[in-house]
């Protein structure tokens, strides 16, 4: 692979004390965040992959045998909480601990909490105990390691938005491996397994950030009013830039309408653990026999074994550049990947000797996260290279992507008459659905992460970061709360105007940004 130098970025790798090693032409530290993460989202998207469904089945088969409205309205506290205590932690990390001890305290915690819900079995208690102990250490972890993220960069680098998605592409390979694993696990093992397995590699993701915290050089300290004076590199790597106030407030501002329009994207984007769930499990044909059942076990182990493949290559990549300074590091890494490379190796051998082939309900939630996969370098690319758009275009292209999901299982579904309780939609429809949120999520959600950081004063990035994780948080109780009418309105209208009614609120917004982008762009002053 050709690397292309940035003198910006060496200058500033060189000020802030980080280790220079570079893999894929980015600081080998951004591989570090980047399996701290996945592991991170394994253990949140695991669990959510189950939530939903543990719910809503029957006491029979374990679950809690809820209904819709009453699963929908705890999603929805819980999807809201988890994302708006992240406020919180920015301001703790940015006033207190710094965002490296911030980071290692939100997982632990969320270790904890996943061991408390795999209790679930003993008593009812240590779910919702497991449930609160993830809101508070996702609050710690979650904006923290974005911002160390964005200040691997200087803002004037032309790597930091493809550092963003890199960096996203192992998000969204923790979320694949733990809707993939913790789902099945969960839904054809056991549910407490299936909870508990999600814990596991939170706790491996913590230890391997813990060895490699020196990687990093002064980005994540504790903050200090003393400026350190070990080294003149030091004391210039926290000095800031003083930029007018004039040009501070506009791009504040324009930071808030992002975080607005990525309201309206994620309200329609997480209806995946809400009403497509519901939609998936009730709606969808997924007993398969036949072609079709040959078929999808092929499908299947293709999608476990090629993402493992893949992040198996990108994790010796970080190895051979680190292992020398950071061993412990790669080798809670190594141990940690080789136990899910084995489960997963498992659970295609399970499949193939299977008499019968049912799709589980969580198994459609590994699609967002292998389209993301498998396209986030396309898009890198893209953006770094062939076009880039300013950012109020890249979040319109997202909000219609999003919208042509829904119009799509508005389509597939138009025969399900009024009031139906269960169906057999093609599950391609589905497949569809989440192909065309992905490529709304890769146009949106990587590149807002990576303005929030270029449109934040240093001093504040942290809370900065935290109120964009509030606007997912509205956008998740808004997603839970349209998720709970799905049975109204599918017995008043139909199914498919549930998804209609979706569908129209990103697009809106949509034509929106795209009539204000001239004025936006200016009000950015300069940032690209």
């Amino acid at each position: 692979m050709i690397q292309h130098n940035d003198d910006g970025l060496v200058k500033h790798l060189a000020k802030k004390g980080i280790d220079d090693k570079m893999v894929f032409g980015h600081p080998a530290g951004l591989l570090v965040l980047f399996f701290t993460e996945m592991w991170e989202r394994f253990s949140y998207y695991g669990m959510r992959a189950l939530l939903t469904v543990f719910l809503v089945s029957e006491i029979a088969k374990g679950g809690w045998g809820w209904n819709n409205e009453e699963a929908m309205s705890l999603y929805k506290w819980y999807t809201s909480l988890v994302y708006f205590t992240p406020l919180i932690g920015g301001i703790i990390a940015d006033k207190l601990t710094g965002y490296k001890k911030a980071i290692l305290i939100g997982a632990l915690t969320m270790t904890l909490g996943h061991a408390s819900m795999a209790l679930e079995g003993i008593s009812d208690n240590f779910f919702y105990l497991g449930l609160a102990l993830m809101v508070l250490g996702n609050g710690m972890f979650k904006p923290n390691i974005s911002s160390m993220v964005g200040q691997l960069y200087p803002d004037s680098s032309s790597k930091k938005d493809a550092g963003y998605t890199i960096f996203y592409m192992g998000i969204n390979a923790g979320s694949f491996l733990g809707s993939l694993l913790c789902g099945y696990i969960g839904e054809t093992v056991g549910w407490h397994y299936g909870f508990g397995l999600a814990g596991v590699f939170m706790f491996f993701g913590m230890l391997q950030f813990y060895f490699g915290q020196r990687i990093f050089g002064v980005i994540g300290d504790k903050p200090s009013n003393k400026i350190p004076v070990e080294a003149k590199e030091v004391e210039e790597a926290v000095e800031e830039e003083v930029i007018p106030k004039n040009v501070v407030r506009d791009r504040l501002i324009v930071a808030g309408v992002l975080m607005v329009a990525s309201i309206l994207f994620f309200f329609a984007f997480e209806q995946a653990g809400g009403s497509m769930t519901i939609f998936a499990k009730d709606y969808t044909q997924r007993i398969l026999s036949g072609t079709a059942a040959t078929s999808f076990k092929w499908i299947d182990a293709i999608l476990t074994i090629l993402p493992i493949v893949i992040v198996t290559y990108v994790l010796f990549s970080l190895a051979r550049k680190v292992i020398n300074k950071h061993p412990m590091t790669i080798l809670f890494t190594m141990l940690s990947f080789a136990f899910v490379a084995y489960l997963g190796f498992w659970k295609v051998d399970r499949e193939f000797n299977s008499i019968n082939t049912e799709v589980t309900v969580s198994w459609f939630q590994i699609l967002n996260a292998f389209f993301i996969v498998t396209f986030a370098s396309l898009f890198s690319k893209i953006w770094e290279k062939v076009w880039n758009p300013s950012g109020p275009i890249k979040f319109a292209i997202g909000l219609l992507f999003v919208a042509l999901g829904f119009i799509a299982l508005a389509y597939g579904s138009r025969e399900i008459p009024n009031g139906a309780l269960t169906a057999s939609v093609s599950m391609l429809w589905l497949v569809l659905a989440y192909f065309f949120h992905t490529m709304g999520e890769l146009c949106l959600s990587p590149v807002g992460l990576s303005y929030v950081s270029k449109l934040s004063p240093k001093s504040l990035v942290g809370l900065i970061f935290g109120f964009w994780f509030l606007a997912t948080a509205i956008a998740n109780y808004l997603a839970g709360w349209l998720g709970g009418s799905i049975d109204k309105i599918a017995e008043e209208y139909s199914i498919s105007v549930f998804f209609l009614i979706v569908a129209s609120l990103p697009i809106a917004v949509a034509l929106l940004l795209m009539l204000f982008n001239p004025l936006l762009k200016r009000m950015m002053h300069g940032i690209k």
